[in-house]
Formats: structure tokens, C-alpha cells, sequence
């Protein structure tokens, strides 16, 4: 068997391989690069089962990053028991054809309860007195502790949030290096966020984005050349790449001002009620799950979307069978926004009327994706003494809001989940073969081919 590092690179894509000087790029052109054709929807959790699974979306089941449970009559995104994967995973494969296969699973999602052998994912501590600690989960339990212990304590809050930086990604490439130190797994699944969050704060063209490209660029510098020197096959791979937006559509505030959807007041604020709602929008990146509870109102709906002009497709039944994500889990209705928009999953009418998580950093009460997370209000001064001492109160044992996050969705700049991209913005594959008309269910294959060269 030949050990491989797949190196998932969020957000990578062609578009940011034009400065020559970087490792990256010298790096690339001494491979082949192949470019995958987006998966519908092309999302973290989606993309990421098509890879591992080799099955497209009706067949593993995993839809976008969350769905609405409908036995539960709740949306829940960024689930992480690997048992929500409806198809045999890569590694689940590999160990058929050779017992002695071993798998390091370094922070891809659905890492949870999984059979690769070693699995670390962000798991943070919710403590009965408010505070969220950051943390990780891993198996087996004690490659958590050896690794804080070596690294300190996993860096959280730049993992996801405004203050997201590089020390998550550095954190993760360095924890990485150790688990195959200790461990030697056969196939690294590696996953590196950092040019994902900066891509859609930031404008394209913008100075930042190459100053952050460039701290990427000497983590994976330090990665490859580890994993070269160890005689490991360093493979590159994106899910998506983010294209520029220049502007959020509201999906489920035209669904509220038709009278679809229903709320539920609670100390004032409004609440999307999902179970007594006719239809609502599980909204994610470009894409959207419509939900529709009173069936007879199906095609009533399906009509008034199609007539937005911010809407590239709407599918029903045959659309969803043609794009392969018929699914039980999936939306009445899929939902995607042409190229240069995204959708917003606001759902109130009056800001002083939102709920109380809509201000706050908080993926798991959101019924949809929010990357306004990523900034703090700007209307709000002296935002650094706010945080302190929310922070500090937080620490004496005081229940406190973290609400620094604004309620502007035009703060977001670029975005993905559309497939009627430009190939520059599609993801892509880097390995010693050129692939042609790459599809993202092709992975699995193609990286079993490179573990297992002559069928062994």
C-alpha cells in the first residue's frame, strides 16, 4: 500500500494560483491540476460525503450542511456522527481490500463515531453557567490530550467567528504532523478552512486576501515537504472555490411577506416555527431547501420563486432526479441562486423583532447558514472593551449575549453552493495525474487507485 495525504484546501481554486512566487503555485505546476465539476450543492458536508463516499448526494444522503428533521419538525445544521452518511466511506473500502488499511481523519466532517482508525474534530465544551470553552474531540479520547498537551489548547475561535485567523489552519497542519508521526495511517484526510472565511469577508482583489494566501502558503509548504520527506503521496484537493457576490437575497423573508411562514413569539422576538410553517427555506450558501408542509401549495410556490430574477434554478422532482440529489432529506423544492447572489436565511421583518442568536456567533440554533458570524458590527464602538467584558462576566459566572454580530448581509462578499460558475472558481484536484472531466464522485476511486497501485 502507498500512503497518501489528501489535503483538503477550502476554497482553493485556480482563481489564486496567479502569483508565481508562492510554494503553492511552484508546487502545482509540477503536478497535474485537474478541475472537479461542483457537485449540487457544492458545501462543506456535501462535497466532502461525494469525495469519501464516491456516491452523489441521493445516495449518501448528505444534502447540504443540515436539513429540516422532519420527525423532529427542526432544522439542524453541522451534525457530526459519521452515521448520518448513508454509503460505505473510503476507509470502509480500503479495510475490505487490506485489513492492515489504517485512516486519520483530520477534521473532514461527519468525523464522529466513525471506523477510521483516528479522527480529531472541533467539539467545543457548553458549561451549565453559558461559557463555551474550545475544545476537540478525538478517538481514540486520549489523542485529544496528547495533542493539547504538545500544541495547547485547539484554537476555537479562529476557527470559525470574526476572529477567524490562520492559528486554527497551523493548528490543524501541526496536529496533523503529529498523529502521523505516532500513528503512520495509511490515507491523512486533512482539512484547512483558512482561505474559505477569508474569501467570502473579503472583496475580491483585496490586499488582505493576499497577505492571508501567503500565510497559507508556509503552512502547506511545511506540510508537503513533511509528507514528501516521509515518502507519503501529498494530494490537493478544494471542495468548492468561492466566487464574488454582490448581494444577499432574503428567500424566506418572500416566503414570510406571502404568509408561508409562521413564527412564534418568545420575549419579544420572533422565532421560525418550522413545523406549523405551509413552506420555509433551509437556506445554505447558493442553495436552499424548501420545505412545504401543505403539499397543495408545492407548485403555488415553485411559481413564485422562479419569477426572482437572483434565481438560477428551481427543482422539483425530475430536477432533483438530474442533479442526483433526490433524497429523502431533501427540500420540496431545491433552491439556487444565480452565480453572483446567495441566500440570507433572515426570516423576520423587523430587526428589533430578531431573536437573540441572531446577534451571536451560534451555527446550531440558526435555522441556516449565517456568514455574517465572521463580522462584528460595525455600527457598534468600541467593539474590543464590549467583548472584554462580556468575556470577563462570562468568567465570574454571569449569563451574558455575545450579540457583537450585525444584522447586515451585505458585509459578505463572496460566496459558493452554485454549479453555473466560471471554471475558474470550480475546485480542484492536484495529484501526478491529469483527470479530464473530473466529477466529484471520481475521488474515491482515483485515491484508492493511489493507496492500492497494482490491486493489492
Amino acid at each position: 500500500m502507498q500512503q497518501v495525504a489528501l489535503i483538503n484546501v477550502v476554497g482553493l481554486s485556480s482563481s489564486l494560483l496567479s502569483n508565481k512566487d508562492l510554494f503553492i503555485t511552484k508546487w502545482i505546476e509540477e503536478k497535474k491540476l485537474s478541475l472537479i465539476k461542483p457537485v449540487l450543492p457544492a458545501v462543506t458536508c456535501a462535497a466532502q460525503s461525494t469525495y469519501l463516499t464516491g456516491r452523489w448526494p441521493s445516495e449518501h444522503g448528505i444534502v447540504a450542511n443540515g436539513w429540516y428533521f422532519k420527525d423532529e419538525c427542526e432544522v439542524k445544521l453541522w451534525r457530526q456522527s459519521n452515521h448520518l452518511v448513508e454509503a460505505p466511506k473510503i476507509w470502509d473500502i480500503a479495510k475490505e481490500k487490506n485489513p492492515a488499511f489504517t485512516c486519520s481523519n483530520m477534521f473532514w466532517w461527519y468525523n464522529m463515531y466513525s471506523n477510521a482508525d483516528f479522527n480529531v474534530t472541533p467539539r467545543p465544551q457548553y458549561r451549565a453557567d453559558g461559557q463555551k470553552i474550545p475544545d476537540c474531540y478525538s478517538y481514540p479520547p486520549d489523542l485529544r490530550d496528547r495533542l493539547q498537551e504538545e500544541l495547547g489548547q485547539f484554537p476555537l475561535f479562529s476557527f470559525w467567528g470574526p476572529n477567524t485567523s490562520i492559528k486554527s489552519t497551523d493548528w490543524i497542519a501541526k496536529a496533523t504532523m503529529l498523529v502521523h508521526d505516532w500513528h503512520e495511517p495509511t490515507l491523512q484526510l486533512v482539512y484547512l478552512p483558512h482561505m474559505d472565511y477569508v474569501l467570502q469577508k473579503r472583496p475580491a482583489g483585496a490586499p488582505e486576501i493576499e497577505k492571508d494566501l501567503r500565510e497559507l502558503d508556509h503552512v502547506l509548504k511545511t506540510l508537503i515537504q513533511f509528507y514528501e520527506k516521509k515518502g507519503v503521496e501529498p494530494i490537493l484537493i478544494s471542495e468548492y472555490g468561492i466566487n464574488p457576490v454582490k448581494k444577499a437575497f432574503s428567500i424566506n423573508r418572500v416566503l414570510r411577506e406571502k404568509g408561508y411562514i409562521k413564527v412564534r413569539v418568545e420575549n419579544g422576538k420572533e422565532l421560525l416555527d418550522a413545523g406549523a410553517s405551509e413552506a420555509f427555506a433551509l437556506a445554505d450558501h447558493q442553495i436552499a431547501h424548501i420545505y412545504i408542509n401543505d403539499k397543495d401549495k408545492l407548485e403555488e410556490v415553485k411559481s413564485l420563486l422562479s419569477a426572482y430574477p437572483e434565481i438560477a434554478l428551481v427543482l422539483g422532482e425530475e430536477g432533483k432526479k438530474k442533479h442526483h440529489i433526490d433524497h429523502h432529506r431533501t427540500g420540496d423544492l431545491v433552491v439556487m441562486a444565480k452565480a453572483d447572489y446567495w441566500f440570507s436565511y433572515y426570516y423576520w421583518l423587523d430587526d428589533k423583532l430578531a431573536p437573540d442568536f441572531a446577534r451571536m456567533v451560534d451555527i446550531h440554533n440558526k435555522p441556516g447558514y449565517d456568514p455574517v458570524e465572521m463580522f462584528t458590527d460595525p455600527k457598534k464602538r468600541f467593539m474590543i472593551g464590549r467583548i472584554i467584558w462580556k468575556l470577563i462576566k462570562k468568567k465570574l459566572g454571569f449569563r451574558t449575549l455575545m450579540d457583537v454580530i450585525p444584522l447586515d448581509d451585505s458585509l459578505v462578499n463572496g460566496s459558493h453552493g452554485c454549479i453555473d460558475i466560471d471554471e475558474k472558481y470550480y475546485p480542484i484536484f492536484v495529484s501526478e495525474e491529469k483527470h479530464v472531466e473530473l466529477q466529484a464522485i471520481d475521488i474515491c476511486g482515483i485515491l484508492l487507485n493511489r493507496i492500492f497501485p497494482k490491486g493489492d
